[in-house]
């Protein structure tokens, strides 16, 4: 049978990235432009730096994705990108080189949910079954949602962030405490040094009756510990404070919550597999914790390689594979969807 050669492309927040994947597992290139030094200034990603960054690197990322899978573009079956959710105008930029692509190529244009891609890291990394039902989790910047799946192309969210998202949470932790952006990294190295139970911070779990999340709560209560109550994030720390200690059981909080929603899901809807993903994911606090509660459950837990885990096109060009029964050539209507 003929090969399904699909180049994907994400630009979805602050990386540029495309890559080239054959068959919806076997990945020709995988090419990641970060963001990330022009965001630390400003200790979060700022839209419009962003923008103008993608245009900058766009071409010469799917360039050199297709120039690595030793291809070129006349052999590309078909265009995906990730059109949905995320900032508008990075999306934009993504979208549009796509649709360009499209027209010029006479090629199949698929758009893509950033957050369904991030589930299907998963499969990328096993290229193998999947036993359904399964819980889905996508912890990310932008996200944390639980969904229960019933097929790789079937699933319904159960459960969502009411306020900020893990990812959202490490960044303004991190903030608070001084150790730089992005603060995933930044407090996983701090922590390392902590004891994680040293404080007990609560957890972002805003109601037992649903599977949602909240962690505005916890970042307020590690504001008001290490800053004092009524505190701004710009206020010193007050003396004696263990910024280690802090983080390490920050941290903590944040992986309960994490783990106890994901496995209460579990439980409920009898799920034999765990399917995780997004840049949450590449906390090794987490990774271990989600193991050894796997593990104890006698439940598949499946998680991505961390090079997977964050935003990347291998993820988004895999998970077309599976949609094009559903596409149509020159889909030119394809929007830029932020939410």
């Amino acid at each position: 049978m003929k090969r399904f050669i699909c180049l994907g492309i994400e630009s979805s927040c602050d990386e540029t990235a495309a890559s080239v994947v054959v068959d919806g597992y076997r990945i020709l290139s995988n090419v990641v432009v970060s963001q990330e030094d022009l965001h630390k200034l400003y200790g979060g990603v700022v839209p419009e730096i962003a923008c103008r960054a993608h245009i900058e690197s766009i071409l010469p990322v799917i360039d050199r994705a297709i120039t690595k899978a030793r291809l070129k573009l006349k052999d590309i079956d078909a265009i995906a990108v990730a059109n949905t959710p995320g900032l508008v105008g990075a999306l934009l930029v993504g979208v549009s080189a796509a649709k360009s692509l499209s027209l010029i190529l006479n090629k199949p244009l698929i758009g893509i949910n950033h957050s369904e891609a991030h589930l299907y890291a998963g499969y990328l990394a096993t290229n193998s079954n999947i036993n359904y039902p399964a819980i889905g989790l996508v912890a990310s910047g932008g996200h944390t949602s639980l969904y229960l799946m019933s097929s790789i192309n079937k699933y319904r969210r159960i459960g969502s962030t009411v306020d900020d998202a893990a990812g959202e949470a490490f960044d303004k932790v991190a903030a608070i405490l001084g150790l730089g952006y992005p603060g995933g990294p930044s407090i996983q190295k701090a922590a390392m040094k902590g004891n994680p139970k040293a404080i007990r911070f609560p957890l972002g779990v805003p109601d037992r009756k649903s599977f949602n999340f909240s962690f505005s709560g916890l970042k307020t209560a590690v504001l008001y510990y290490a800053k004092g109550q009524n505190a701004t994030k710009s206020s010193p720390l007050k003396r004696g404070i263990k910024v280690p200690d802090v983080a390490a059981s920050f941290q903590e909080a944040v992986v309960e919550t994490i783990t106890e929603r994901v496995f209460s899901a579990a439980d409920k809807f009898k799920a034999k597999t765990i399917i995780v993903g997004g840049g949450v994911v590449a906390n090794s606090r987490l990774r271990d914790k989600m193991q050894s509660e796997a593990e104890r459950g006698n439940i598949r837990l499946v998680i991505p390689p961390i090079w997977l885990c964050t935003d990347n096109a291998a993820m988004i060009a895999g998970v077309a594979y599976h949609k094009k029964k559903d596409i149509k050539a020159n889909n030119l209507y394809l929007d830029a969807v932020p939410t």
